[in-house]
C-alpha cells in the first residue's frame, strides 16, 4: 500500500482483528467463535483480570510490581482479542462505537453535574 491516506491504511485494530482471524484459522478454531462463546470468553477474561487485583488496597492497585503488571498485561490483552474478536463476528466497528458512546456519555453526564461525583446520571 502506497497511499499514506489513513482512511486506506489499516489501524492497529484492523491489523489486530486480522491476525486473530489468522490465528483461528490456522487452528480451524472458528467453529467455536460464535457471538455467544466469544461474549462468554470475553466475560471469562475480564474475571481473570479482576482476579489480578482481588485483595489489593487502592494504592496497591495503583503500584503494581513487575510480576503484578506482567499478569495484568496478559490479561488486558486477552480482553481485548476477545472483545476484537466479537465485534469481527458481529460486523461492528469498534473505534466508531466507542466514540458514539463517548458523544452519549457526555450527554448523559454533563460535566458542570458530574464533575467529581461518582453518581449515575440519573442521579444528578
Amino acid at each position: 500500500m502506497t497511499s499514506t491516506n489513513s482512511a486506506e491504511k489499516p489501524h492497529g485494530l484492523t491489523q489486530l482483528r486480522d491476525a486473530l482471524r489468522e490465528f483461528a484459522a490456522e487452528r480451524d478454531w472458528d467453529q467455536f467463535h460464535s457471538p455467544k462463546n466469544l461474549a462468554s470468553a470475553l466475560s471469562v477474561e475480564a474475571s481473570e483480570l479482576l482476579e489480578c487485583f482481588q485483595w489489593l488496597t487502592e494504592d496497591q492497585s495503583r503500584n503494581l510490581t513487575p510480576e503484578q503488571l506482567a499478569d495484568v498485561r496478559d490479561e488486558l490483552a486477552d480482553v481485548l482479542n476477545y472483545l476484537v474478536r466479537l465485534a469481527d463476528k458481529l460486523d461492528v466497528n469498534l473505534m466508531e462505537a466507542a466514540r458514539d458512546k463517548i458523544m452519549k456519555n457526555a450527554l448523559k453526564y454533563p460535566p458542570d453535574k458530574a464533575r467529581g461525583s461518582m453518581k449515575k446520571y440519573s442521579k444528578l
